[in-house]
């Protein structure tokens, strides 16, 4: 999927109209027209029409070869969130299915929740249950993702971060579970650039050195390999694969490796049209090189759980070099570049290797999500949780009869049992592996046969087994177990646990299981009554100190409130008793106040031309920082703020101190030309300090005096312009 693939509504129509029906065009036509009429006064952070963003979400889903709902669902994404149209009129104008699929996307703005931690873990919630019933929702939340990524470069650095972080923790990891291999490594590659653009930029620095020189040995070798193919007749389509920015960067991190370590930087790949043909060229390629030990795998007949399928080895090539060589057919690459949306049903009615059945199956763990977050009540842990089973390595265990089991890595032989069946993990007492009996505990590993033991006569779980177990499923079905055998028993339970928590935040019970606060934790957590929370607690669906957390919050934020209140009054009883230090000092103007105690923030070093604000400190009078200083981001920061401001922004009677980090490729004279470039501009130099690691990457830290952010404006874009410098940021401690 190219990334400079910019769409046009006639690019989308031509696209749709080689494999949908000329009904379905019409269909997408209508949503772009009904999108575009709700969009028309709207605009991106980029200045550009805001139905720019809907088209290009749409231009992706039709890469993909989506259904004709899917397509509309990506241009209306957005017309709920952000325009006064409901989803009740999408629903008319379209029908219910372009409804669920928009109301999957759509973010929860309407209800008001503690942090933004919490709103961001009950939207993710919100659209992996939607995905749950229906795939389609995520393919639209991938797309949209995927085009924020390409323009992320319009936001501020710390949104920039955030949505970085974001992709690499959820929406990648996602599209891996998904086998789109196409949109999985542009939002990993994408959100390193962000990340940590030092590296990134230092791998594409590395990669071009030597692009001619790799070429020419990949056609070399392909040239070689087409020769002995066809000596056999085998029809054969190569290519060398391209390496993906993130993997290297992977490589070089977790392996602790150097460039011209990593093995697969020279890569074939070799498309066949018959399974038979595979085995066949994987034998010749062995016959002419010497294969590596320990890196081939068989993803035909073992196939990854996305649907993959391929052939992996790595041999020494004619020059010593190690070579990775891929070998599937046409229709293993296809699932291996788009996943799930290669077996989307609208293609003709036909269904790939695997069918139907399989393709159903595979999606078993999606399912799941449904019950899982019945038994989850907070958003945060539910989300956690997902990381854990979605998202982690996976190791793959045999089961007695030769089936393929993939687990989380980490997995022990009774999450192996729960995910056989409910009733054999409920009467397992033991398990075998290898043919050797061993622990409940013990950490499954790659190709162990797993044998679990049940008897008829067993008791059920333990509790015990909710501290062992590791995935959400088996923690889930232990729960479900202990809710319904000894529901009045963890009532007592639960609520004991409770009301000694809230004892030890020193408040009264009596005042926290106050009607009005109960019903806004059955509501907040989706309980239909007090019995069903405190059962809850007591089987370990949620824990009491959250609870608590819950049923306390108005008494504690009230108790907060009072306590800020007296701690405020006494800060400016303070401030007044420091008359010798007045605001001239530090150049800023408390508005309303005078004779405070006013400073600097030393973490962030603000200077004249910045926004500012001023934080009420206890006993410290006001410290001025940066308003996006992250020391003072917290609700209870906010609640300190006082209006200050500047007294003159242009002045250049007193100077700042100002800390730069300078990124840049490390070579000889790089200190002395950033010294001499701050030199050149007549500032004063008070601290320099300078690093680079094994990797070539240097990092300057210097500390100026300036005037104001128009003298630091001057000084940053001069030292830009030295060679191999990469970035100029200012530091917050």
């Amino acid at each position: 999927m190219a990334k400079d693939e910019n769409f046009t509504i006639e690019d989308i129509v031509q696209k749709a109209n080689k494999y949908l029906a000329e009904e379905d065009v019409s269909f997408i036509q209508k949503a772009f027209e009904y999108a575009k009429d709700a969009h028309k006064e709207q605009f991106r952070k980029s200045g550009e029409p805001y139905i720019i963003h809907p088209v290009q979400v749409a231009g992706i889903l039709v890469n993909l070869k989506m259904d004709a709902e899917t397509i509309a669902g990506g241009f209306l994404h957005d017309v709920v969130e952000d325009t006064s149209i409901s989803l009740e009129e999408i629903e008319d104008s379209f029908n219910r299915e372009v409804a669920m699929l928009v109301d999957g996307v759509t973010k929860l703005g309407k209800i008001k929740y503690q942090s933004k931690a919490v709103l961001q873990a009950e939207n993710h919630r919100k659209m992996f249950v939607a995905m749950a019933k229906d795939i389609r929702v995520i393919l639209i939340k991938l797309a949209d993702r995927l085009h924020n990524m390409r323009t992320l470069k319009h936001l501020p650095p710390e949104k920039q971060r955030l949505k970085a972080k974001e992709t690499l923790e959820i929406f990648a990891p996602l599209a891996h579970r998904l086998g789109i291999s196409t949109i999985k490594w542009e939002l990993e590659d994408t959100a390193l650039r962000y990340l940590n653009p030092q590296q990134y930029y230092r791998i594409v620095h590395l990669m071009k050195q030597k692009r001619e020189e790799r070429e020419n040995y990949l056609q070399s070798i392909m040239s070689e390999l087409t020769e002995e193919i066809n000596d056999v007749n085998i029809a054969v389509e190569m290519s060398g694969r391209p390496k993906h920015l993130y993997s290297i960067y992977q490589k070089m991190t977790k392996q602790n490796k150097q460039f011209n370590e990593i093995y697969d930087l020279f890569a074939v790949r070799i498309i066949v049209n018959s399974i038979k043909d595979c085995y066949a060229v994987l034998g010749i390629i062995h016959t002419n090189w010497k294969p590596m030990p320990g890196r081939f795998k068989d993803y035909i007949a073992m196939p990854k759980q996305n649907l993959y399928q391929s052939l992996h080895t790595t041999v020494i090539g004619p020059k010593g070099d190690p070579l990775e060589v891929q070998i599937r057919t046409k229709e293993m690459h296809e699932i291996a570049e788009y996943g799930i949306a290669a077996h989307w049903a609208y293609k003709e009615g036909k269904q790939v290797t695997s069918g139907k059945k399989s393709f159903e199956e595979k999606l078993t763990l999606f399912r799941e999500i449904l019950d899982w977050q019945s038994e989850t009540h907070d958003a945060e842990e539910f989300i956690e949780s997902l990381k854990v089973d979605l998202f982690s390595d996976m190791v793959y265990v045999f089961t007695p009869k030769g089936d393929v089991m993939e687990l989380p890595s980490g997995s022990i032989p009774l999450d192996f049992a729960y995910k056989v069946h409910t009733e054999i993990g409920n009467k397992t007492v033991g398990a075998k592996i290898n043919g050797k009996m061993a622990p409940l505990d013990y950490k499954l590993k790659n190709g162990d046969i797993v044998e679990v033991l049940t008897s008829k006569h067993s008791y059920g779980p333990s509790q015990d087994w909710l501290k062992i177990a590791q995935t959400t499923q088996a923690k889930s079905k232990i729960k479900q177990f202990f809710k319904k055998q000894m529901k009045e028993e963890n009532i007592i339970k639960g609520k004991e646990a409770v009301e000694k928590e809230i004892r030890s935040m020193h408040i009264d019970s009596k005042d926290a299981l106050k009607q009005e606060n109960i019903q806004r934790v059955l509501e907040r957590f989706n309980f239909i009554s007090e019995e069903d929370m405190f059962a809850a607690v007591g089987y370990q669906g949620i824990t009491a100190a959250l609870v608590a957390t819950r049923l306390t919050d108005k008494i504690r934020e009230h108790r907060q409130k009072e306590q800020e209140l007296a701690q405020t009054i006494d800060s400016v009883k303070t401030d007044v008793q420091h008359k010798k230090i007045n605001r001239r000092d530090s150049g800023v103007r408390v508005e309303g106040v005078d004779n405070l105690l006013v400073r600097l923030a030393k973490c962030c070093n603000p200077v004249p031309g910045d926004e500012i604000v001023g934080y009420i400190t206890k006993g410290r009078g006001v410290s001025v920082h940066r308003d996006d200083c992250p020391n003072v981001q917290t609700e209870e920061a906010m609640q300190r703020y006082l209006h200050v401001e500047w007294e003159n922004e242009q002045t250049d009677a007193k100077q700042y101190h100002v800390d730069l980090e300078v990124s840049a490729y490390d070579r000889r004279g790089l200190l002395n030309e950033v010294l001499q470039a701050v030199n050149e501009m007549k500032t004063n130099i008070t601290h320099v300090n300078g690093r680079s690691d094994r990797n070539k990457m240097a990092i300057i830290q210097i500390t100026i005096l300036i005037h104001n952010t128009q003298h630091l404006k001057k000084i940053v874009e001069r030292i830009k312009r030295i060679k191999d410098v990469y970035s100029v940021t200012r530091t917050i401690h």
